[in-house]
Formats: structure tokens, sequence, C-alpha cells
């Protein structure tokens, strides 16, 4: 059995109780970095095999931990933070284990997307998700995709990359465009700023965007 487990994003209380009781019932943990997961599993007295499983690895070792799924093992995804799969490692093992005849299971949990979304103020009947957007080539491309999109757009940016973002989003969707821009969800520094485009660079003009964010786009 493959599980992927959600873990908290920020606050960890919001860890299930049947997170916790398959990672403990686990015979190996597959995490992003074992440093971060380490901190989350010692605070719920968790003590079990934990490798590392990355961007950087995981094309070499899917298939090792696939003949470990076949072996009888079953294994645990967890992120650094939120959903595996999701802007996260994931999907290759998912992927690969679900041709092998494994049974996959995603624990359902805490992710940034959704709650993002849902305080947004926008409508979330129909939305679309982006991701993290290419940092240089095909950036322009996505943006414009999405100044062109009618449903709501969610997607993760960087804090060095929020501002002119925004900035860019003003020039192709209009400075009158509703934005909410979602920063540290779930952490003790939770804010979101809602408003036009151009409210929101300026927010962040005066104010260094610092932490994680999530940008949720009115459509046309």
């Amino acid at each position: 059995m493959l599980y992927l487990v959600p873990t908290p994003i920020g606050n960890l209380e919001d860890i299930t109780q049947r997170a916790v009781r398959v990672l403990s019932e686990a015979d190996l943990i597959l995490a992003e970095d074992t440093r971060t997961s380490g901190v989350l599993l010692r605070h719920l007295d968790i003590h079990k095999p934990m490798l590392s499983y990355h961007k950087f690895n995981e094309h070499q070792s899917v298939e090792h931990f696939v003949e470990r799924l076949r072996g009888g093992e079953t294994i645990a995804v967890v992120s650094d933070a939120g959903t595996p799969g999701i802007s996260d490692p994931g999907f290759l093992l998912a992927r690969e284990a679900i041709r092998a005849g494994i049974e996959v299971t995603c624990l359902p949990g805490p992710t940034a997307l959704i709650p993002a979304l849902v305080a947004s103020g926008l409508p979330s009947d129909r939305f679309c998700f982006e991701g993290f957007l290419p940092q240089k080539k095909g950036r322009q491309t996505r943006l414009r995709e999405i100044a062109e999109e009618r449903r709501t757009t969610v997607f993760y940016e960087s804090p060095h990359r929020v501002l002119k973002t925004l900035q860019q989003l003003a020039e192709l969707c209009g400075p009158d465009r509703q934005v909410a821009v979602c920063r540290e969800l779930t952490k003790v520094h939770e804010d979101i700023v809602r408003g036009t485009l151009q409210e929101a660079v300026a927010h962040f003009t005066e104010h260094e965007p610092r932490g994680e964010f999530v940008i949720v786009l009115a459509g046309l």
C-alpha cells in the first residue's frame, strides 16, 4: 500500500488522526526533507524509518520504492507541508505504483490551495489551479493565459516575485481586476490582502512580501 499523507502547512494542530495512525503504522516514510518532517514526527512521537524523496532524486529512486511496495511494504509519502503531489513530489511514485498494480490512497488533509480560494471571497464554484508559475521561460505566455481565464485562478508564488507578478498581472488584466493575496495561511502571521490589483501592488510596494504566498485572481 502507498499512502500520500498531507501534513500541516503551518499549524501542527491541522494533522488528522488518520494521518497520525498511517504514519505510525507505515514501514517507511518518504519525506521531501527529512529534517523538516523529522520535526513533525518528533512532535507526534512517531519513530519510523525515513528516507529523502524529492524532485532531485525521485526519478532515480522511484523504481526502488515500487519494488519495496511490491515486496509488501507499506510506504507513506509526505512533503514539507500540504498534500504530496500538489506542487510537491508524489505524483511520479503514485503513477508508477498504480501501473504496478499497487493500491494507492491519498488521505484528505491540509493544502494551501482550498483555504486560500474559499477565504478570498472570489467565486469558488469553478476555478483553475496553476501551481507555481514559470520563473523565466514561458512566464509571459502563462500570465497572458491567466489574464484571459474566465474562472478564478489560484497559484503559488515566491515572496521574491509577488510584487513583480502583481505588477505584471495589473498590466495584462487591468488595475481593477479583483485579487486576494494570502500570506502564511494557518500560521501566527496569517494575512489576506483583498482588493484590486492596483491596491495589492500599492500594499506590497509599501510592505515587503515575506512568507509563503497564494494568489487568487478573479476571472474575466
